[in-house]
């Protein structure tokens, strides 16, 4: 049996190699917008920006290379969930809240159609999401968000038993779940290679190995020059805390994965999931895991949650604990993959605000724009964001007026920062322990009720 190839910056990155770099900044320039950071968000809004307005002058700037982040290390989950919807409904109204989950409907849509129009090859597979529980809390839990789902108006989601569940994938005492068709899974990092190549072929500028340390008004401020533009956006999510000034912005929250040899035809045999939904759980510090195009499991969870200071990784180098963590939930899951080779592991970092709202907004007096806090939902998100950012500089600059999008409810959504250190540190470890513990609880203890603990945990840390 091999060892675990442990960082490298993904499997992702393994099987479909490291890009060839493109040149960084070669001093001062001009812009009409600057985009910071090239993962998903960056570029997606460089291209609706370009395709909408070809004589743009657009710049994206990326510190490592496009895709180094979230980008390129995340599940591969093209899905319809949205960070704070339910908080959008109690401030906005539930019909509100009710576009916002529209909008993310159609945006799994334009994804696949957006994909097959630039000729790009992400092994994308329309499976839907299947979220599966195990235990009576977490079924009493899928019931509760199947009904809330519905009632934000997925007609066609659909609530399965044990047996209905097990004909779609044979997790290993799951007692019901809840399948939505608005999912798909995908490869990240070939959608982002292809995002990049599309967004180039349209005439924007990228620079990498360009790091912006400073974002002000009309200005994105390098070691090798600034670049000024009248609008300037920034799509760092978790890397925002790198930033002078953004260190309590948006809290970098470590996911760790890890990657399966290829299973034989008679293992998917035995473990079902010919459809190929992306899969996931109801347990508090959940799971989420896809069969890839070449017949792994990708299976996901949060490791160390947290690192002191909003540090961030240089290479996704994970912890040996975690990948037998990881390793853990598996053979949880799949009992008959015991002894099953892991042959990758690597970690992430994605942006969660203080209250887990995603949030997109440009402020009209500064000409500076973000987008975010996707708490890793960003595979989908992000392209709704900058279709968003996209209608909203169009709106700002004259070009247009109010769309659909602009009238969303997470447009200009305000958030309080994180507290600082080491409260920071101490909050979210435990506030993790906590929901590790009501997860060992549930498995032990068979009744229907949600631990107390993890619904202080919730109430604490704002998710609900």
């Amino acid at each position: 049996m091999t060892s675990t190839i442990n960082g490298g910056i993904s499997f992702w990155y393994a099987d479909d190699g490291i890009p060839a770099p493109r040149e960084p900044l070669p001093g001062d320039s001009t812009a009409d917008v600057c985009i910071v950071g090239g993962g998903y968000t960056g570029l997606w809004t460089a291209y609706y920006l370009k395709k909408a307005v070809p004589f743009l002058n657009i710049t994206v700037l990326e510190a490592k290379f496009c895709g180094y982040g979230a980008s390129g290390r995340n599940g591969g989950w093209l899905y319809n969930g949205i960070a704070g919807r339910d908080r959008y409904a109690r401030l906005h109204g539930h019909d509100a809240a009710v576009r916002l989950q529209q909008a993310m409907n159609n945006t799994v849509d334009e994804v696949v159609r957006t994909a097959a129009e630039e000729g790009i090859d992400a092994g994308i597979h329309r499976g839907g999401v299947l979220e599966v529980a195990y235990t009576p809390a977490q079924l009493a839990r899928l019931k509760a968000f199947h009904a809330t789902e519905v009632a934000f108006g997925e007609k066609d989601r659909e609530l399965h038993g044990a047996r209905e569940t097990a004909e779609r994938v044979r997790v290993a005492g799951a007692v019901g779940s809840s399948w939505t068709p608005h999912g798909a899974r995908l490869h990240p990092v070939k959608l982002l290679k292809g995002l990049a190549t599309a967004v180039e072929a349209l005439g924007v500028t990228v620079h990498e190995s360009t790091p912006v340390t400073e974002i002000r008004p009309k200005h994105a401020v390098t070691p090798y020059g600034t670049v000024r533009a009248p609008y300037v956006i920034r799509c760092t999510e978790g890397f925002t805390a790198s930033l002078a000034g953004l260190r309590r912005t948006w809290l970098p929250m470590n996911s760790s994965m890890i990657a399966t040899a290829p299973l034989p035809a008679e293992a998917w045999e035995e473990l079902g999931w010919s459809g190929r939904e992306t899969l996931g759980d109801m347990a508090h510090a959940y799971m989420y895991a896809q069969r890839t195009a070449d017949d792994r499991i990708a299976l996901g969870g949060r490791g160390v949650p947290y690192r002191y200071g909003s540090r961030t990784d240089d290479d996704g180098t994970t912890q040996a604990a975690t990948v037998e963590a990881l390793r853990a939930v598996l053979v949880r899951f799949f009992p008959q993959l015991t002894g099953t080779e892991i042959t990758h592991a690597w970690s992430g970092v994605l942006g969660v605000p203080r209250d887990w709202c995603a949030t997109v907004t440009l402020d009209r007096s500064t000409g500076l724009g973000w987008a975010g806090g996707y708490v890793g939902s960003g595979v989908a998100t992000a392209n709704l964001a900058a279709r968003t950012l996209r209608d909203l500089i169009r709106q700002d600059s004259g070009q247009a007026g109010p769309t659909d999008l602009t009238a969303l409810p997470w447009v200009g959504h305000k958030v309080r920062k994180w507290e600082p250190e080491p409260l920071r540190w101490l909050g979210v470890h435990t506030l993790y322990a906590a929901y590790r513990r009501a997860d060992r609880h549930e498995l032990t203890h068979h009744t229907a009720d949600t631990p107390r603990l993890a619904t202080l945990a919730n109430r604490i840390s704002g998710r609900r």
